[in-house]
């Protein structure tokens, strides 16, 4: 009777020379993918969050966009409404006190929280504000802040106006 073989095919015989061995190891290696979901589940679900933080972080930035020119266009047209009344009273002109405009466009500003500056000529007030948008899923690449600014102008108007 010739006795059979009972010994697992994975378990390298020690009589194979050392490059069978490496061969028959790198085979069964080869063969063997458990575990390759996880890294393609992994690699899928970091592609995934990063495509959904360049649709998000930048939505949530022009939103924010928007908030900030709101506060420009209202600190610009309660800069517009400093207008010099002597001038006004005398020729009927509606020009803008400078200083005083940008000083209550500026005061606007405070009293609302918001960053920014004004400047102010005669026939108009112009507001610049700036802020940081903190990103929410950008941050897992580096981005950690997006910078975001409005600039609005405003001009004096008496009276009632045509739409425009």
């Amino acid at each position: 009777m010739t006795p059979t073989n009972t010994t697992p095919s994975s378990v390298v015989s020690p009589t194979l020379s050392r490059t069978a061995r490496l061969q028959q190891l790198r085979r069964r290696l080869r063969a063997d993918d458990r575990g390759m979901i996880t890294a393609w589940t992994a690699a899928g679900a970091l592609m995934i969050i990063l495509l959904a933080g360049l649709v998000f972080d930048p939505g949530m930035a022009m939103a924010d966009q928007v908030r900030l020119y709101d506060r420009a266009q209202a600190a610009a047209r309660a800069g517009a409404r400093q207008i010099d009344l002597a001038t006004y009273r005398t020729s009927g002109v509606a020009r803008l006190d400078p200083d005083a405009a940008a000083r209550a466009a500026e005061r606007f500003l405070a009293d609302s929280g918001t960053t920014g500056t004004a400047t102010a000529t005669t026939t108009a007030v112009t507001v610049t504000v700036t802020g940081v948008r903190r990103t929410q899923l950008l941050y897992l690449i580096g981005f950690r802040t997006i910078p975001i600014d409005a600039t609005a102008t405003a001009t004096p108007a008496t009276g009632v106006t045509a739409a425009t």
